[in-house]
């Protein structure tokens, strides 16, 4: 189902455009009711080209819409509230307008406090929304009613997963899934690095570390399947598995990893 409302984007960076271009492409959003807005004259001209969308460097632009994307920086937050307090006071009366984040670490408590008159949500969205195949969490501020949740979750159920979370729970799901995809890009590069010095060319290296990954992710969650019980299945006694496994737990891999997903989710919470 089409959305139906206009939509202002307040900050069209990477998150932004890798939740709308998906929907804008498969015409679920119509190119016309974006109103973004970004901070220079050469960048609102560049992203309306690309994207085929209005971007203005008047923030009154995408403020006035009902429902406003947030997606700048978490440290240009309060640079950017008194434009959707100005907005908001020369909105005529109706329904609360909403507000959806997608602000690392920035808190519903902060969200409220910046934009008060406003519902808000929080969302956590991952990159690989880029060929819907994202996953997001959500929690939601005061005042958001069941069908206003209903309209956010089909917005993102267009690029992905969407799971109601509680508010504590984002910053490990934000560590897990949007830091994830650069922790499994870091050890498919690594996994054909180490391709290349056994003697394959490298396109191809990169190419079967790619099919790899992807080929195991469907056969984790195809079949259901624990990650320990996988890799007992492809690890025989004495062979190349279980040599290349040794060396891996020597390393520390599986602690490194560990300790990475807590430090990025620290560093949300940090955010904060």
């Amino acid at each position: 189902m089409p959305w139906s409302d206009t939509i202002g984007v307040v900050g069209l960076g990477r998150m932004a455009r890798a939740l709308l271009l998906p929907l804008l492409d498969a015409g679920l959003l119509e190119r016309s009711a974006v109103r973004a807005v970004v901070a220079s004259e050469a960048s609102a001209r560049r992203l309306g080209d690309e994207l085929g969308v209005q971007v203005s460097t008047d923030a009154a632009h995408a403020w006035a819409a009902p429902v406003v994307l947030l997606a700048v920086k978490p440290q240009q937050i309060e640079a950017v509230a008194p434009a959707a307090a100005a907005a908001l006071s020369a909105a005529p009366s109706g329904a609360e307008p909403l507000l959806i984040s997608v602000l690392a670490g920035v808190t519903l408590a902060r969200l409220q406090a910046l934009f008060p008159g406003r519902a808000c949500v929080r969302a956590v969205p991952n990159t690989p929304a880029l060929v819907r195949a994202g996953l997001t969490g959500l929690s939601w501020g005061e005042g958001v009613g069941e069908a206003r949740r209903e309209q956010v979750r089909r917005l993102f159920a267009q690029v992905g997963e969407v799971l109601d979370l509680p508010e504590p729970q984002l910053d490990p799901f934000l560590a897990l899934t949007s830091s994830g995809p650069a922790f499994l890009a870091l050890v498919a590069e690594s996994m054909a690095d180490g391709a290349v010095a056994g003697g394959l060319p490298r396109p191809l290296a990169m190419h079967l570390a790619h099919r790899t990954m992807a080929g195991t992710a469907a056969l984790l969650q195809g079949q259901e399947l624990h990650p320990g019980q996988l890799k007992d299945m492809v690890t025989s006694p004495a062979g190349t598995t279980a040599a290349g496994l040794r060396q891996l737990e020597r390393a520390g891999l599986r602690s490194a990893l560990i300790e990475a997903v807590l430090a990025a989710a620290e560093r949300s919470r940090q955010l904060a």
